[in-house]
Order: structure tokens, then C-alpha cells, then sequence
């Protein structure tokens, strides 16, 4: 351009200057304006310096001749806002990165004593303005930042490119010591799985972690999952020592916040009212506590309805299960975001057991405890001996995330038809209890059960109204059965085979000459009933079962029938007032499952029920050959479990006699028909309880029992057996 054409572009401006510009008394602009004129340069940076267009039709260059079209003019607007701190990051335990909102001067952001810091940290020894990012300065102390605590940086003179300097900026920030997290130092303390019917909090699903360590722990990346799915990453949040946070959906943040700190998680797990399965993930995948809870643990009828939270007792006692959990005391329905209502001195003090065990293939067992064990020291595989020349296992796995199971793998295979013996030892529970005496399970190839592998044993049909029903059964067979392979049912009012549950989730053993009791409410049960074997349990919801009539059925995998009753109120002892909350039970475990006299009331000395032994009415047939025979000789029909009845066993030897029996009492009178014409087979039994023919008690004394049989082949034989009728004192 020429010196001409320069001058000509300078009226132009100034002349619009003069009129706008001054005219606004902003002299800075024009004193800004007359330097950046007075510069060598191109005419497109001249004016881009003063004047913004609103396109680029404001100027047109053609053939070296500039021309400002008929277009609005704006003003130039000077720079007068100083810079703001956007962040602060810490980057080691001295270093601290500073973000500005914009670019800043070199000399006054390298400035040292431009930042201080408090808690004695003063100012940096170095402050480098970042080579790329000229908003962005690198401190560097001489002192480490305090761990845990909250740090204030304080910024003045710091200028941006225009001159504007910052005065008194503040910005806070914390420094955490890397650290690496334990498992138990977060814990899961409280679960709001169902909050209906509302009691005072929101209608939200929430749980609340608590920090049990001494070291302030970044939850940033932390996940929470169930057996269905894990949530998504937890934000950037400092949970401090001995503090609480409430993790929530992000719809119910607003609600839960006047509670508490509270973190939004996205696909925040689905909490099942009944039961599941919690845990809480590190942002390096380390389960660092799970919870298994179940509605039991409320403890509590009205509360587990709904709308209360379970609480955690003693936190330093995270792993003992239902015996450190129950519902929430507070009346609003729980307490998130502070201390629990229930917390108290809670110590576990039980060694941990060994439940049971279970063959996955024939070199992998699975060991079940009672509780979540020492992950590490449950890997020791010198804590592990099976029988029969097994011996120590090759690899010994706590299985997460609840470490209540472990998985040996085995160098030589099991035999099928063999039943082993594991021993544990050296094994401790999450606070360092030892197991002790209860230390062995049997373990074994499982089978699917077939016809009356299994039988009813034993059933309570019509318990009190706070009560509940169970059946228990019987393995009369030789097999080692699955019970996640077998299913207890009943019939429809047509017949039909319905309500079939399956009687373990999980792969459960049951071993040969075991009984097995299943009940929806093992507590009750437990409670009210002698029982010599409280493992012998499993929590089931039953199909229901009438208080006068109905079906039970066990079935295999394969759906077919294994044992089926079909039992009846009559079958109770005769002269009992209220049959209410009394068992029937099996007399003979070989005999007939659908056959009357194969079952009495449980004795009044067991409680009215023998759940998980041998039953109090039990008699097995001794299998007496070509005759017949009476046994007990002296009757006391009293429902104490002694020689309540009386049972006549017949051996004949070959099918089709038919019997009549009647008792006579000492002067020859009928006292009771106890069978007319009875088809019998070759082998069974006849039970006499003691009671007239209609159904009355009768005096003591010798009574007669007589026998006639005969068959189709004209043969016949009569048996007179004496027995006394007598009572107890």
C-alpha cells in the first residue's frame, strides 16, 4: 500500500473515532486506536484491530482499492475484565496446576509471590506458565499439602493479556496420600430397599457407605452392583474418616440431599425387597464389602412390610450377616446420612463353620460357611485335607464378592458312589476368629432321585395362626441327592400337580439316611420344636397345604414323582383335643407312604414334632416270616412317644389273604373292628391305637386281639394274641 492510500485509510478511521469513539469520552480506545494505526501492517489487520463487521461483506480489496460498503460500524470493545481461577488440581503431594479462564501474561503468572497457600504451605518455589496452555500455571512448594485437609490458594497480580489484574482470587482444594483401599474400609451400613408404605423419608431406593479407615478415601470411579447389574461410576468425592454418603439414583438427589452428602450413581441397582445381593467396587474392581441380605433381618414384623431401612450394628463387625443387621430404630424410618439409630458394641466373637460342601464336577469341590472368611488365608491350601487318599487340594479360591464359599480344585478325581470327608483348619472369618470344631462336611458325586429314593417323613399341615408349616424328608436310598435337582409340590382342587419350587437355588447334598426339613419360616420351627439338627434346615416358600386334607408330592428333575401323601386331619390320634400345631409323622420310613396306619401324631414328650430326627412314632416292620406278630405287648395310648400303639406285622407268603381283626376286651365282649376283610399283601402291618370303636378311651386291662385270614385257596388260620391296655401315672 502506498504512504497515499495509508494516510487516506487513517482519515477514515479517525474520522469515525472522532465521532463515535470520543464522542463517548472513552479515551483509552482512542489512544489504543491512534498506536495500532500508526504501525506498519496490512490494512486487513488495521482494521480488524478497531472495527468489527457483522460479515465479511463490510470490506471489499479489489485490485489493491479498499472500499467500506454501507454497512453498521461497531465500536471496538477493549479488554477490562481481569482473569478468574476455573480449578484447582492437585498433581503430587507439592504440585498444584492452576486453571485461569483465560490467557495470561507471562511475567506476572510466573510470579511467585503472586500465590499463597495456607496451613503453612506459604508460596511456591516455582510457578511455570504451561508451554501450550497459556492459561494454565504449574506450582511448585516446598512443602507437602496436609493429607485429608482443605487447603485455600490465594492469587492477586496475576494479569492477563490486556493488563487486568487479579485481586484476592480464592480457590480451595484437598490432597489425599495414595492409598491403597482395604477391604471393610467403605462399608454398606444401611439399605433402603423398600420405601413403601412411606414412614418420613423420600420414596427412593437408597443405600448409605461409611468410611471406617483413619484415611480420607476418593470414591471417584467407585461403582455399586447387584446380582443383576453394576451401577455407573461414582464422581470425584472425598469421603472423610468416620463420615457417612448417600448413594442414590439421580432422580433422587434433590430429595435426599437435606439428609446427607449424597452421590448420584447412573444405573443405580434395582434393590429387591426379599433379598439380595449388594457390593461396593473400587474404581480398581476390588470388592470392598458385599452385603447378602434377606427380609429376615429385619427381625421384625411390622417393619419389614416396608418404608424402614436395615441398619448395620457394629461397623467394625461388617461380615457377620443377620446377627449384626436389623431395622432401622429411627422413627422417621431410618438414618441416612448419619450415624445409624441401632449403633452399639456389636463384636463377633463366633468362629466361623463349615456348613456344608458340594461336588461341581469330579475334581472341583465348593465348601460352604457360615460367614465371609480372610480371603487370603482361605486361599492356603495346607488349610484343606479330603479323605480316602485325596488329600490337600491343588488351588484354594475364596469366592467373591461375599468370600463365604471356597473353591478347592483336586489332583485326584472323586469316585462316584463314595462319600468323603473335608477338614478345614488355619481358616479365619473377616475379624481373624478361627474355625473351630465344626470343621468337617461330607461331600460326594450327586445323583437325580428316583421313586422313593426320598420320602415324606413328617409333616405340619396346620400350625397355629403365628405359626408355620414344614415337611421334612427322608433319604432311604443310597445315593448322594442334589436337592437344586429336586422340587416339593402339591395338586390343584382337579388334580393337577402345581405349585412346584424348587427345593434348593443352590446345589445343596443329601446324603443317605439324612433328613432334611424344609419350612418358609425356619425361626419359627426352630423356636417351637425340638430339633437335634439345626444345619438339617432349608428356607422355602411351600405350597400350601389345607388344615384338614391335601397333597404333597416330591419330584426329580426330570419332573417325575419320588414320594407323594395325600394325608388327612383323621389320621391324628383319636383323642386329641386340638390337633393344631401337631406333626404326623411317619411310622415306617420301608412302609407305604399312602397308608393310614403308616402315620400318627408326633408325641406329646417331643414337643408334637420331631423335625430333623428320627420320629418319635417311628417303628420300622422287622419283617417277621409266615406269621403274625404283635408288638408292644403293653399299650399306654397317651401320646407321650412310648408305646402309644400297637402294631401287627404280617408275613405271609404269597399275596392274597384277606384279614378280619377284632379286639376283645377280658370277658370276651368286641371292643373294637379293627379291619374287615382287609386285602393284604405279603408283607405289612396293622395299628391299634388303644381307643373303643368310637373312638373312647377304654379302662385298663387285658385285652385280646384276634386274627382270622384266608385266601381264594380255601386256607385259613386264626391268631389270638394277648396285650394289656394300661395308662401312666
Amino acid at each position: 500500500m502506498t504512504k497515499k492510500r495509508l494516510l487516506f485509510l487513517q482519515v477514515i478511521i479517525w474520522s469515525y473515532f472522532i465521532t463515535h469513539v470520543v464522542a463517548s469520552e472513552n479515551f483509552k480506545d482512542v489512544y489504543f486506536a491512534n498506536n495500532a494505526i500508526q504501525e506498519e501492517g496490512s490494512v486487513t489487520r488495521i482494521i480488524n484491530t478497531f472495527f468489527q463487521f457483522q460479515n465479511s461483506s463490510n470490506i471489499e480489496v479489489s485490485e489493491q482499492k479498499y472500499f467500506l460498503n454501507d454497512s453498521k460500524v461497531k465500536t471496538f470493545l477493549s479488554d477490562a475484565i481481569a482473569p478468574v481461577i476455573q480449578s484447582t488440581t492437585v498433581t503430587s503431594a507439592y504440585e498444584l496446576d492452576v486453571l485461569f479462564d483465560q490467557s495470561l501474561d507471562r511475567a506476572s503468572s510466573e510470579e511467585t509471590n503472586n500465590y499463597v497457600v495456607n496451613n503453612s504451605i506459604n508460596s511456591p518455589t516455582t510457578a511455570v506458565l504451561d508451554a501450550i496452555n497459556a492459561a494454565l500455571v504449574h506450582l511448585t512448594f516446598a512443602n507437602n499439602f496436609p493429607n485429608g485437609k482443605n487447603c485455600q490458594l490465594t492469587v492477586n497480580n496475576i494479569k492477563d493479556l490486556s493488563g487486568n489484574a487479579i485481586v484476592n482470587a480464592t480457590a480451595t482444594f484437598i490432597y489425599i496420600v495414595p492409598y491403597t483401599t482395604q477391604q471393610y474400609d467403605v462399608v454398606i451400613d444401611e439399605i433402603m430397599a423398600d420405601p413403601t408404605p412411606v414412614v418420613a423419608l423420600p420414596n427412593n431406593e437408597w443405600i448409605e457407605l461409611r468410611n471406617t479407615s483413619a484415611t480420607a478415601i476418593n470414591l471417584k470411579g467407585w461403582k455399586i452392583g447387584d446380582l443383576n447389574s453394576i451401577s455407573g461410576a461414582m464422581p470425584n468425592f472425598i469421603l472423610q474418616p468416620d463420615s457417612f454418603v448417600i448413594i442414590c439414583t439421580g432422580s433422587a438427589v434433590a430429595t435426599m440431599v437435606p439428609f446427607g452428602k449424597t452421590i448420584a450413581v447412573s444405573a443405580f441397582p434395582s434393590l429387591d425387597n426379599d433379598a439380595d445381593q449388594l457390593s461396593l467396587i473400587s474404581a480398581e474392581g476390588k470388592i470392598i464389602h458385599a452385603v447378602s441380605y434377606s427380609i429376615a433381618w429385619f427381625q421384625n414384623e411390622l417393619k419389614k412390610a416396608g418404608g424402614w431401612t436395615l441398619e448395620m450394628i457394629d461397623t467394625r463387625n461388617p461380615c457377620s450377616g443377620i446377627s449384626n443387621w436389623k431395622a432401622s430404630t429411627d422413627l422417621r424410618g431410618g438414618s441416612p446420612g448419619s450415624k445409624n439409630a441401632t449403633q452399639a458394641i456389636n463384636p463377633d466373637q463366633s468362629a466361623p463353620k463349615l456348613l456344608r460342601a458340594y461336588a461341581v464336577d469330579n475334581i472341583t469341590v465348593t465348601l460352604v460357611f457360615d460367614e465371609p472368611l480372610d480371603s487370603l488365608k482361605a486361599a492356603v491350601v495346607a488349610g484343606y485335607s479330603i479323605s480316602d487318599g485325596i488329600g490337600l487340594p491343588v488351588t484354594a479360591v475364596a469366592v467373591s464378592p461375599i468370600f463365604d464359599k471356597v473353591n478347592l480344585r483336586l489332583s485326584t478325581p472323586l469316585a462316584t458312589s463314595k462319600i468323603y470327608t473335608i477338614t478345614t483348619s488355619a481358616i479365619t472369618d473377616c475379624v481373624g476368629n478361627a474355625i473351630s470344631s465344626k470343621n468337617t462336611a461330607r461331600v460326594g458325586i450327586s445323583q437325580i432321585a428316583d421313586s422313593l429314593d426320598i420320602v415324606i417323613n413328617e409333616i405340619l399341615f396346620n400350625p397355629p395362626p403365628t405359626g408355620s408349616d414344614y415337611v421334612e424328608i427322608y433319604n432311604r436310598s443310597n445315593k448322594v441327592i442334589d436337592l437344586r435337582q429336586t422340587y416339593i409340590a402339591n395338586r390343584s382342587s382337579n388334580g393337577t400337580i402345581s405349585s412346584i419350587t424348587q427345593i434348593s437355588k443352590e446345589n445343596y447334598l443329601f446324603f443317605p439316611q439324612d433328613f432334611m426339613v424344609l419350612t418358609p419360616d425356619v425361626t419359627y420351627v426352630k423356636a417351637t420344636y425340638i430339633n437335634q439338627n439345626p444345619n438339617a434346615f432349608i428356607a422355602i416358600n411351600l405350597p400350601s397345604f389345607n388344615d384338614d386334607k391335601g397333597n404333597t408330592l416330591i419330584l426329580n428333575a426330570q419332573g417325575n414323582i419320588v414320594d407323594e401323601l395325600a394325608y388327612s386331619d383323621k389320621w391324628h390320634f383319636k383323642l386329641l383335643d386340638n390337633a393344631e400345631g401337631v406333626a404326623l409323622e411317619r411310622i415306617d420310613y420301608n412302609a407305604t407312604t399312602q397308608y393310614a396306619d403308616n402315620w400318627h401324631s408326633a408325641a406329646t414328650s417331643v414337643g408334637y414334632g420331631t423335625p430333623t430326627y428320627k420320629n418319635s412314632q417311628y417303628h420300622m416292620n422287622n419283617g417277621v416270616k409266615g406269621d403274625i406278630k404283635l408288638s408292644p405287648e403293653i399299650v399306654s395310648p397317651d401320646n407321650d412317644g412310648q408305646d402309644d400303639f400297637a402294631t401287627l406285622e404280617y408275613n405271609f407268603p404269597e399275596p392274597g389273604y384277606v384279614a378280619t381283626i377284632t379286639i376283645f376286651d377280658a370277658v370276651g365282649r368286641p371292643v373294637r373292628y379293627l379291619q374287615r376283610n382287609a386285602l393284604c399283601g405279603t408283607k405289612g402291618s396293622f395299628k391299634w391305637d388303644g381307643l373303643g370303636e368310637k373312638n373312647q378311651s377304654l379302662v385298663i386291662g387285658v385285652y385280646i386281639v384276634y386274627t382270622t385270614i384266608f385266601n381264594l385257596q380255601g386256607k385259613t388260620k386264626q391268631f389270638k394274641i394277648p396285650l394289656v391296655l394300661a395308662r401312666r401315672n
